[in-house]
């Protein structure tokens, strides 16, 4: 009976192990193919001839596509550290609210923007920036990147608020500290691995945006996703590949990073006071 349990348990762990193989086989395949074409000496998608890294010298010697990655690095870092700290005292406002009909009002709202389609998003920014008169360029571009990043940090660092005991401030208060000790000294190093999580989801939500931030750029500025959008209607060209596979392994080494913060935050609790 129990080596037949055992039989049944196995089978369907492998079972499972064979589906999750060919989801993330369907899912990166066409990503490791533009990644291995990058190499080709060949100049096109179909036949390769041989190793190379003509595209990527192509792509480090292009002084356009330089400015381009430092407007998309700059938007994507200011509009994440904005909307981290705009998104940390929405968290706290939320968490505060007492009654859960309006709670429930402010989180759906706050998810609006998350669900929403990015095709609408970007028109009705489009319309609004036209309307007030904003110049489509840089500050366009950081308005409605904070605009779907602040719900992001929200929907992150809200879960931690609600996982952390009142009896922990209650205790700081009874102690004398102030609201401001209390804020930094007991619920931002409490909540610090939500916060990072956030960052890091809003950082790479920018780097990645490419429907909202198409509607919303004017001439002569541009980020990285539109101009990829750009030449990729020009005609097939490696250099896109290189430079995807470039923007694929920065992704990768943010997404590391994040699970490193988040295994060093995922601690029991106490463990920061005890110290």
């Amino acid at each position: 009976m129990a080596k037949a349990m055992q039989a049944r348990e196995g089978s369907r762990w492998r079972g499972s192990n064979v589906y999750l193989i060919v989801v993330f086989a369907i899912l990166y395949a066409p990503i490791f193919y533009l990644m291995l074409y990058s190499f080709n000496s060949g100049g096109s998608m179909h036949d390769f001839q041989g190793f190379t890294l003509e595209w990527y010298k192509e792509v480090f010697a292009d002084t356009r596509l330089f400015i381009i990655v430092l407007n998309t690095l700059v938007i994507a870092l200011l509009s994440s550290a904005l909307s981290t700290i705009l998104g940390v005292f929405g968290a706290l406002a939320i968490q505060q609210v007492r009654r859960h009909r309006h709670r429930n009002a402010l989180l759906a709202l706050n998810n609006v923007l998350i669900v929403s389609p990015d095709v609408i998003i970007g028109a009705s920014f489009l319309i609004l920036f036209t309307m007030i008169g904003i110049k489509l360029g840089f500050v366009s571009v950081l308005l409605a990147h904070l605009a779907f990043s602040v719900p992001i940090v929200v929907i992150m660092v809200l879960p931690k608020l609600e996982e952390m005991s009142p009896t922990w401030i209650d205790a700081a208060r009874d102690l004398g500290a102030s609201r401001l000790d209390v804020l930094t000294k007991v619920v931002l190093p409490y909540i610090r691995p939500g916060i990072f999580a956030g960052f890091f989801m809003a950082l790479t939500y920018s780097l990645d945006d490419f429907a909202v931030t198409f509607f919303v750029t004017g001439n002569g500025y541009s980020t990285l996703a539109v101009e990829i959008y750009s030449r990729a209607r020009q005609g097939i060209s490696l250099s896109i590949n290189a430079l995807s596979t470039l923007i694929f392994l920065f992704t990768i080494v943010l997404v590391i990073g994040y699970y490193f913060i988040n295994k060093r935050g995922n601690r029991p609790p106490g463990t920061e006071v005890q110290r």
